[in-house]
Formats: C-alpha cells, structure tokens, sequence
C-alpha cells in the first residue's frame, strides 16, 4: 500500500508538521524504521530516537517538538498505529463462502455469507450471521447463535445455547459454556448440580486461546460489551463481568463474582466467589480476593490493600532478613541486661 501522509492525517484525525505529500508505504517500529516508513512514539523514553530515526513520518503525541522531521500529531499515538496496521495489514481468510467439508445439522441456519472452513460442526437450532468465520475445528452446540462478523478459530467450543454477539473474537481453544464446577456436598458424595443456564458474550468481546468461560446454573455468565480478555483465563458460572474491563493471563474468577465497568485485572489473580468488584478498580498482578472491593480504588497483594501500602509492605519484605538479624541481636542484648539484673537482685 502506498498512501500520502495527509490521506493518513485525514483518517486518523491528526495535523501534520512537516512536509504532507510525503508518501508512505509501510509501519515500522522507530528503530527499524525506514525512507517510506511511518513510525510512532507513545512514551517519553523513545524521545531521543526522534533525530536518529529513518522514518518518513512519525506518530506523536501534542507538544512533540523535533526539527526537520515529519510529524503526524495525534492525541494518543498507540490508538493511531493500532489503526495504521489495521489499514496496511487487512485480516484476510483465504476462502469465502462455506466448505462442502463442515458438517452443518438440519435445522441450523447458515447465512451465505459466513465463511464456514472444513471441519466446522454447525448443530441443529444454530444460527450463524453475515461475516462470521468459522475455522477448522470449530463446534456450534444446538441453539447458539453467532453474531455478524464475528471471528472464531481453530478448536473453539461452544456449547449449547450460549450467546456470542457481534465483532466478537475467540481465539484457539476457547471454550464457552461447559459446566459450571457446581457440586452438593463437596469432599464426601460430590453430587452434580445440573448447569441449566448459559453464556452470553455481547459485542466487541475478545477471548485469548484456551480461556474458558462456565455456563450459569440457572440464569446466564455475562461477558459484557468491549471486554478483553487474555490467554489462559477461567471465568466460573454465574460470573458477570462489566463493559470495557480487562482481563489479563492466568487469572481466576469464582462463581457468582461481579465485576463493574472499565476493571482491569493484572495476570495470575484469583478471586472467591459472590464478591462485588466496583467500577473503575484496579488489582494489580498476583492479587488474591476474598472481600468486595469499591469503585476507583486500585488494589494489590494477599489480602488486598490500597496499591501505595501494597507496595510499601512489598519493599519491607526485601529488608526483613537485615531486620530479622537486628531483632535477634536486641534480644541478646536484652536476656544480657535480664541477667545482669537479676544477678545484681540475687546478689542485693
């Protein structure tokens, strides 16, 4: 793709500094960036490379002052090259239309403009919009329904009944809908509880490979608007989690836990169940919950506190092996002058 500068500013709703017929061909990281490149800057730190890069253009935040450069100025550079790559690398899937070699049941509905790969299992009651694509691999249960435009790859599993919506992303070896871990008497008869209910993934959503979302016991799991979500990731039944949040690698969410709006959950956090976590929170990496949390707090640890005592506690842990030795030797000191006591009382 060959595209001029300006027809980039004009897309991305920036204002160029510099030269704007410039013709740019490529995006490449400031580094390795070349004559016919655009590149960008989200951070202070890759401010010096500004006079040494090669780059054509250059993605930059207001107030970026560098001369004899081109300068594209965006108010958050990372957002523009996120879209820079979406327009110079389409997302393309080879083949159109649906293969003779997937396995669509009576009674399922398939539009004819899904893309439909060999190896699909489509089940009867299904219904699979426009512009979905199914990868090899991939199983339909009976009644779900697939949203327009929404991309699912290779091995991902869903259920029966379960809801994805629109624009919708789940990577390979997703699976949405299995049982939720529901059991009477735990430890002695483990009797099942049937998880009657079911999954609803709303538009926008995307799912890292081989996250695994469980099917309500009685109502629905609720995947709201926007969210993203990493690799690797349990969701448990009853769960809801609110529009816009994010929710990185290794974390665990137990039954029945909500979550607010805009909450961003750092890798390997585990959380009980039944707790209400507010909007606007924060929890960093390797957190353990077991209390409700409020909104516009950002919390960290085991148990969780406010995320500057966090980190205080954090930073005397390294000293305690230096505190260890001098409450040691103060004790020493002390049965010393307990002794001296009391053989100046027995000697009185």
């Amino acid at each position: 793709m060959k595209i001029k500068l300006r027809e980039i500013a004009r897309l991305l709703g920036g204002d160029v500094i510099g030269i704007d017929d410039v013709i740019i061909s490529n995006v490449r990281p400031i580094e390795e960036a070349s004559e016919g490149d655009i590149t960008f800057i989200a951070s202070k730190k890759y401010l010096a490379q500004l006079q040494t890069t090669k780059a054509t253009a250059i993605l930059a935040p207001p107030q970026t002052v560098a001369s004899g450069k081109n300068m594209l100025i965006v108010a958050d550079p990372y957002v523009a090259f996120g879209k820079l790559l979406a327009l110079f690398y389409p997302l393309e899937h080879g083949i159109s239309g649906v293969s003779p070699d997937a396995y669509i049941e009576d009674g399922a509905i398939v539009s004819p403009d899904a893309t439909v790969f060999a190896g699909a299992f489509i089940s009867r009651g299904a219904k699979i919009e426009k512009g979905v694509v199914l990868y090899p691999g991939v199983y339909i249960g009976r009644d779900v329904s697939i949203g327009e435009n929404s991309i699912l790859y290779a091995n991902v599993s869903v259920y029966y009944s379960c809801i994805i919506g629109k624009r919708v992303i789940l990577h390979s070896g997703v699976v949405i809908g299995s049982d939720g871990f529901g059991f009477a008497a735990p430890g002695l008869s483990n009797t099942k509880i049937p998880q009657v209910g079911f999954v609803q993934i709303d538009d926008d959503v995307e799912i890292g490979a081989n996250t695994t979302i469980d099917r309500a016991t009685m109502t629905r799991t609720w995947i709201q608007r926007n969210v993203k979500i990493d690799n690797l990731v349990q969701i448990a039944h009853n769960v809801v989690v609110g529009e816009n949040s994010v929710i990185t690698s290794q974390v665990g969410i137990s039954g029945s836990t909500k979550l607010g709006k805009s909450v961003i959950v750092g890798g390997q956090t585990g959380m009980a169940g039944w707790l209400k976590i507010g909007d606007n929170v924060t929890i960093a990496a390797r957190s353990g919950l077991h209390r409700d949390i409020e909104s516009n707090q950002t919390v960290g640890g085991i148990p969780p506190l406010p995320y500057k005592q966090w980190l205080k506690l954090e930073a005397l842990k390294l000293k305690l092996p230096e505190m260890k030795k001098t409450i040691d030797e103060l004790v020493k000191k002390v049965e010393s002058l307990q002794e001296k006591v009391n053989k100046s009382s027995s000697e009185g």
